[in-house]
């Protein structure tokens, strides 16, 4: 690719920061952000993923192993974006533990898997904000388990709301000094756990999906990439504290999957001989 070629991508000279990024929807984030011509810093833990997610992404990606619940590896993993490159123009704060047991959870869950849900987006943005120059962005991922009920489940659902909360908190704070605050919530998206409960299988995870998205599959990580990537930039300069669904159409239906009564009706009267 030329420079020229270079300059006019969207996101050319951009720094991020994309935290969870050594697997699944953090790493196919980073690399839209890559595509798109901005530098990424990949975080997370576990250096030889890390390492070679970077190396797959190419050139504008490299690898800081960091633990998000720790306020002095955040630090650390800050500092060397800076001096490495001499600014932070975005962070997507996506780290996330699924570990959740419903009511069954124990106190010890609880905190473990808001630590990483959470506290460290909360963490993550107020140690990068005074590095951000007015234009940057704060893109935090939610999910349409924070907006509806679920049995089994209880501490994701609830880092979730509460991530889409802070993500409206932030927005105010921030907006005085030009960095906007935004959420992305997907919805069955094709990742490291989906693979594992269809067996490896896509063509299975959306033909379960299609019973819950309209779109009739689940998501795949670059569409979510795709969309951060557009808030990241000027195009979108008029948008924060708001989320973005990017599901599907899943967060439109309601308990009836969009089933007309007649067709429910229909489905459960007696086979005629």
């Amino acid at each position: 690719m030329t420079q020229a070629q270079t300059l006019q991508l969207p996101l050319a000279g951009k720094v991020a920061i994309v935290t969870g990024a050594s697997q699944g929807l953090g790493a196919d984030i980073a690399k839209v952000l890559a595509d798109d011509g901005a530098q990424v810093v990949l975080v997370g833990r576990g250096a030889e993923a890390g390492n070679k997610v970077a190396a797959d992404i190419g050139e504008r990606a490299v690898f800081f192993e960091t633990d998000v619940t720790s306020d002095e590896a955040i630090d650390r993993c800050v500092d060397f974006a800076v001096k490495q490159f001499g600014r932070i123009d975005m962070l997507v704060n996506n780290a996330c533990s699924y570990a959740d047991q419903g009511l069954a959870s124990s106190r010890e869950q609880w905190f473990q898997t808001l630590n990483v849900n959470l506290i460290s987006a909360a963490i993550f943005t107020q140690k990068a904000v005074p590095h951000m120059a007015p234009g940057s962005v704060v893109i935090n991922l939610g999910s349409t388990g924070g907006k509806f009920g679920a049995a089994g489940r209880a501490i994701y659902p609830a880092s979730k709301a509460a991530i889409l909360q802070i993500t409206r908190n932030f927005a105010v704070d921030l907006a005085p000094k030009g960095i906007r605050v935004l959420s992305v919530s997907p919805a069955w998206t094709w990742s490291p756990s989906t693979e594992s409960m269809s067996g490896g299988s896509i063509e299975t995870a959306d033909a379960v999906g299609a019973h819950f998205h309209p779109l009739g599959r689940v998501g795949r990580g670059e569409e979510i990439g795709h969309v951060v990537s557009f808030l990241a930039t000027d195009k979108a300069s008029w948008m924060t504290g708001a989320d973005v669904p990017v599901d599907g159409g899943f967060s439109m239906l309601g308990p009836d999957r969009g089933i007309s009564p007649r067709a429910w009706f229909a489905q459960l009267a007696p086979k005629q001989d």
